[in-house]
């Protein structure tokens, strides 16, 4: 069986670019590597007069042409879309080449209101493989998709990453951290609010009067950082709270070693206007594989492999009192936390692994491979 797997840019270091990347080593270690091949999109989006982001139509074009040319010259047996943005390029080879392509689902960018053309490309697609069943209930019943052939296939650890846990830089100029440490990882961009740095900086005046010694690391970057670090000044906690920026890979691994909670409470919002929220969630999991108690929001995907008290805390991800209510807790039972952080990882390397995700998405081939027969 030829796979031909069609990606966005990876150039940046994304979810949807790590999810290719183990898709494609998944793909390779069952079906041997010369029988998977890699087209991605050749360069980034660029940002528009207007704010939002767009590739260039030249761009668009060249990606089309060298996926129909892989497509004649390679002969696959099926696509796979890593994202929707590329599946119309799929939809092109199925109608002149008549070859089954697969859609996955990551989360806003198929929760909401689709154009024409992408739409058509999700209806038209064999199969769609969501990272979660959030994902793939709120997709389905979003757009009509009832009786469509789906699967479910989260993401997985790095291989390397899991492998090299103790291999971290040091982030504490020597010395280790002695404060309790509350530890939030995504993007500061506005467009992506409700990843929950607002809810948590209103939390953290309140964690503040509980734990007078407790210290708050952000780490990502975006447009939203000033306004973010602005608020942290205004609500008088700007000398506990810790903007790290964008780090490298090294670092970002001994941060989550370093911190006593991990928090993301993410709002999910499926307004088919402006579909907000995490599609799964990959931060989180990374930090539970870590051995750090959670703290994630009680609706959306997070709550699908977070188990509530047992991993960390679900909370409602617009109530700040009952964030931080979850992190005090947390904090001052570190003992208890201990003991959640223990039975998340466990259960984060048992059924998050590499294996695992080979040994689902082996399955899922082996359905294609039934309908591919009929």
């Amino acid at each position: 069986m030829k796979v031909l797997v069609l990606a966005p840019p990876m150039g940046a270091a994304g979810g949807i670019q790590q999810y290719t990347a183990t898709l494609v080593s998944a793909l390779a270690k069952i079906l041997d590597e010369e029988n998977v091949r890699l087209i991605a999109v050749p360069s980034q989006a660029e940002a528009r007069a207007d704010g939002s982001f767009g590739l260039r139509k030249s761009v668009k074009l060249r990606f089309l042409m060298r996926v129909l040319w892989g497509a004649m010259k390679w002969r696959p047996d099926l696509v796979i879309c890593t994202h929707l943005g590329v599946a119309p390029a799929a939809l092109k080879v199925k109608s002149l080449f008549k070859k089954p392509y697969w859609v996955v689902l990551h989360g806003i960018e198929v929760w909401g209101d689709l154009p024409p053309t992408k739409l058509r490309a999700l209806r038209e697609a064999q199969r769609l493989i969501a990272n979660s069943k959030f994902t793939l209930d709120a997709t389905v019943s979003g757009h009509n998709l009832e009786g469509k052939d789906c699967s479910i296939l989260p993401p997985s650890f790095e291989r390397a990453q899991i492998e090299n846990r103790t291999q971290g830089v040091d982030i504490h100029g020597g010395t280790e951290n002695s404060h309790p440490t509350v530890l939030t990882v995504g993007r500061l961009a506005a467009s992506e609010r409700y990843k929950g740095h607002d809810v948590m900086l209103e939390a953290w005046v309140l964690v503040r009067r509980e734990i007078p010694d407790a210290e708050y690391v952000i780490v990502g970057d975006g447009d939203d950082r000033l306004r973010l670090e602005a608020r942290a000044r205004e609500l008088g906690i700007s000398d506990s709270v810790k903007f790290a920026g964008a780090v490298s890979g090294a670092a970002l691994q001994d941060y989550y070693r370093t911190c006593n909670v991990f928090a993301l409470p993410a709002r999910t919002d499926l307004d088919p206007r402006s579909a907000r929220g995490e599609g799964f969630g990959i931060v989180l999991l990374e930090a539970m594989s870590h051995g750090k108690p959670v703290v994630g929001p009680k609706i959306g995907a997070p709550a699908e492999f977070i188990h509530d008290r047992q991993h960390g805390m679900l909370v409602d991800p617009t109530k700040p009192q009952e964030v931080s209510a979850a992190l005090i807790e947390l904090l001052e039972h570190p003992k208890r936390a201990e003991e959640m952080g223990n039975a998340g990882k466990d259960w984060a390397r048992r059924e998050f692994n590499f294996e695992k995700f080979c040994e689902r998405l082996q399955g899922i081939l082996a359905m294609g491979e039934s309908l591919r027969s009929r």
